[in-house]
């Protein structure tokens, strides 16, 4: 059903919540429903509305439509995705974009990973793991980052929806093995055919030393190294407790407007508060 709903629905939608409901506040669209509940936590419900686009490819859309009318007070905010490493910036100042990868990395950046940590780990194991926790799932994940921007650069194609992380995390050290890895991809794609030195080839060459990690991995994928994490180098959860959809949510809740006024986003919000007057979202 949401994948029917079409940009031109949605910005009618916002259109007559402006006209025949008088609303005077601003909107920002939001990419899916889970973004929207962190954006809805953080503005002022009185000044701004949160609206749902379903995907990042409709929000860009419906913010174009609405531009061509002229349709003032409107934000859009995206995953920034692979967009900063391919050197692709928004051609609006309507368009912004997370710090990092995508919302899900903002969280774990911020001191709601210690919350969480606190709240389903063991402090005995977290001080005796002795690595950094943050940069040992980015290490992990920039190598499952790098595949999937490889995948969609060279157009692979992989499907990494649903992929068994156990298969190539180790649940002691949370190191990644690699060939595992694209085995249990290629295999979950049902691309067993495709040549993994060739794919790891493509993988090298984007790689560079000047890169910045919280680009390249994806949110998801760290929680599901985290949720591994939980059951044994981290804590003693059973896998039901720490479930990376759970650790979503508790990470979501966990996150506060303090954290979020430290990023680059809300400075950008707020330089937008002050060229888009009278409309607010803080």
């Amino acid at each position: 059903m949401r994948e029917q709903i079409s940009p031109n629905y949605i910005a009618n939608q916002i259109r007559l919540l402006r006209t025949q409901s008088k609303y005077t506040g601003s909107f920002v669209i939001a990419e899916g429903d889970t973004d929207a509940r962190v954006w809805k936590n953080l503005v002022d419900s009185t000044k701004c509305r949160v609206e749902i686009a379903y995907n990042k490819d409709n929000v860009v859309k419906v913010l174009n439509i609405l531009e061509k009318d002229n349709f003032a007070g409107v934000l859009a905010i995206v995953d920034a995705d692979f967009w900063i490493l391919e050197g692709t910036f928004p051609s609006s100042s309507n368009l912004l974009l997370t710090d990092t990868h995508d919302l899900e990395t903002m969280l774990l950046k911020s001191p709601a990973l210690e919350k969480v940590l606190s709240e389903h780990g063991s402090e005995e194991k977290i001080n005796n793991f002795g690595k950094d926790i943050r940069q040992t799932l980015l290490e992990s994940a920039k190598v499952i980052g790098y595949l999937r921007w490889a995948s969609l650069k060279f157009n692979y194609a992989l499907k990494f929806e649903g992929l068994a992380f156990s298969k190539f995390i180790d649940d002691k050290t949370l190191a990644l093995n690699e060939s595992k890895l694209l085995q249990t991809v290629k295999n979950n794609s049902q691309k067993l055919g495709l040549d993994e030195a060739e794919i790891i080839a493509k993988m090298d060459s984007l790689k560079t030393n000047a890169q910045d990690m919280w680009y390249v991995c994806c949110g998801h994928d760290m929680i599901c190294i985290l949720s591994i994490a939980l059951c044994k180098a981290l804590g003693t959860r059973n896998s039901k407790q720490v479930e990376p959809d759970v650790l979503e949510k508790d990470l979501r809740l966990a996150y506060e407007s303090p954290h979020f006024r430290l990023t680059q986003l809300y400075t950008a919000i707020q330089d937008w508060e002050k060229t888009n007057q009278p409309f607010r979202t803080f």
